[in-house]
């Protein structure tokens, strides 16, 4: 049983969609599941956004957060190891790297942890530019339509 899709007639009529067909190809194949650290992403505007992750053990020098072009990378890394005898080891301290793809013209508008939740606000700005305008429609004269001539007509 074929459990992937062909996406190559797509690119015959689409020109400038290459991203997404590559988003759809990667979340089409069998990764591990990798739960931890718990996050939830949460829409709080027409175009804001917030992340937030339980990151408890970690102090903020442990933590990055990198932002590049349609990429957000969250990394952490204990800095050193609680010494002493465990008797439970419950709290998991585990290095980790968690990665968001993200749409174009979504930028980190700012970060902030408070009681082991990192929280991370995204915001999409479209430049203006791109963003949709309005277009005056000016009155032209048709084209097969002829000028009235003013005055007295020529005789022939």
């Amino acid at each position: 049983m074929r459990t992937s899709f062909d996406f190559s007639p797509l690119y015959r009529s689409s020109i400038g969609f290459d991203r997404v067909f590559d988003l759809l190809e990667n979340a089409t194949r069998v990764q591990t599941i990798d739960n931890w650290p718990p996050y939830d992403i949460t829409r709080t505007g027409d175009d804001t956004y917030r992340i937030q992750m339980a990151v408890a053990g970690f102090a903020q020098d442990e933590l990055t957060i990198v932002a590049e072009p349609n990429l957000l990378t969250v990394s952490a890394e204990k800095a050193t190891e609680a010494s002493g005898d465990f008797l439970h080891r419950g709290i998991a301290c585990r290095p980790f790297t968690r990665r968001f793809e993200l749409a174009d013209h979504v930028r980190v508008a700012g970060a902030s942890l408070v009681n082991g939740l990192l929280t991370i606000e995204l915001r999409r700005e479209i430049p203006e530019a791109m963003k949709p305008r309005r277009i005056a429609i000016t009155a032209a004269p048709y084209a097969g339509e002829t000028q009235q001539v003013t005055g007295q007509q020529k005789a022939a």
